[in-house]
């Protein structure tokens, strides 16, 4: 069989069948060779050559899902938003999208996994801590949050909260447990002069936890 001359084309096209496939049927319903079945006539090995599993899948997914999207780069193109608005805003943005809070929701049990943990904590640190700290930076320079004599630490701090913390597969809790972390970094946010999280946000916050937590249950 000739080699494929556009590897991407094929991640593509393995990606958009999972991704539709993860919706219709549910992420432990689908298989491999379902998969590989909606492809068109890829093998199971083109499969294989790109993802070693359906978990390494449904990472990439996430990933694509936020970067198609991504509420950073969003932000850089508005004019008129200080510093503290643009970082509500993109830690709003992905509570309105539906798809990538169920591919969210579908990850949640991988970090069981500690290779795909590592990663997810690397990716955390690499990714989304300098992004925070790009708006952090440009909110103490507007003037909108006070002067913090350590924005890149409280960045990568604010990011591993928000993305592992409260995460229940790491940290078991229950969903009043899960309620109660998140009205804690509410006000220690607020009581350190950096309300990052409105009543708006609080509130999407509050019912995809309690989504979550139930559909949890429900398992």
């Amino acid at each position: 069989m000739p080699r494929n001359k556009y590897p991407e084309e094929t991640v593509q096209k393995i990606l958009d069948v999972s991704l539709k496939l993860f919706m219709e049927k549910g992420y432990e319903e689908t298989t491999i060779l379902d998969i590989v079945d909606h492809l068109g006539g890829l093998s199971r090995g083109a499969f294989y050559h790109h993802f070693k599993s359906k978990d390494e899948v449904l990472n990439a997914l996430s990933d694509k899902l936020f970067f198609d999207n991504n509420p950073f780069e969003q932000v850089r193109q508005e004019k008129g938003l200080t510093g503290l608005e643009k970082l509500r805003k993109v830690i709003k943005t992905p509570f309105l999208n539906e798809e990538l809070q169920e591919i969210n929701a579908m990850s949640v049990p991988l970090a069981k996994n500690p290779r795909i943990l590592a990663e997810y904590i690397a990716s955390n640190q690499r990714v989304l801590a300098p992004l925070l700290e790009e708006l952090v930076e440009e909110a103490i320079q507007d003037g909108s949050i006070p002067d913090l004599k350590y924005p890149k630490a409280f960045s990568s701090l604010f990011a591993m909260i928000v993305d592992i913390w409260f995460m229940p597969t790491i940290f078991p809790c229950t969903k009043e447990e899960l309620l109660e972390r998140l009205e804690l970094i509410k006000d220690l946010l607020d009581k350190a002069g950096i309300p990052i999280m409105d009543e708006e946000i609080l509130q999407l916050a509050k019912q995809k936890i309690t989504q979550f937590m139930e559909s949890m249950d429900q398992k």
